[in-house]
């Protein structure tokens, strides 16, 4: 039987940085598999949208991240949000026109991608701010 301290000292290994960007790495990784199974019409709105989000994401979430437990953590929440909600309207008024890209394909991957990334965030946050570590 596996010693359930051993376990977690194990699991410890990995710093919140370490943690996150493993996250941002698998995430990116599974948009590119997405993106190159995508049909070939939809392939270039996939990729844009994984891209995005990422570049939008990793500095906002470790911005979010840092910020936990300070007095400034509120203000760095709301406006990483109000960020993320520019980033996607400006996806599909001003993104999806110049390029003439299929909205529904760009937006979908966009949002998709920066929920699975913000659970990235929601986890690295619980894993290093957690009593029970």
């Amino acid at each position: 039987m596996a010693d359930p301290l051993a376990q977690r000292k194990g699991s410890e290994r990995l710093s919140a940085r370490g943690r996150y960007l493993l996250g941002l790495l698998i995430v990116g990784l599974v948009g590119a598999v997405a993106a190159a199974l995508a049909p070939p019409p939809s392939r270039d709105e996939v990729g844009a949208g994984v891209l995005l989000a990422l570049l939008v994401q990793a500095p906002l979430g470790w911005w979010t991240l840092r910020s936990i437990g300070t007095e400034k953590f509120q203000l760095v929440w709301v406006g990483g949000m109000i960020i993320r909600m520019v980033v996607v309207a400006l996806a599909a008024l001003v993104l999806a026109r110049v390029y003439r890209w299929d909205a529904g394909a760009l937006l979908l991957t966009l949002v998709v991608t920066l929920l699975a990334l913000l659970l990235v965030e929601a986890v690295t946050a619980v894993r290093e701010h957690s009593r029970l570590k």
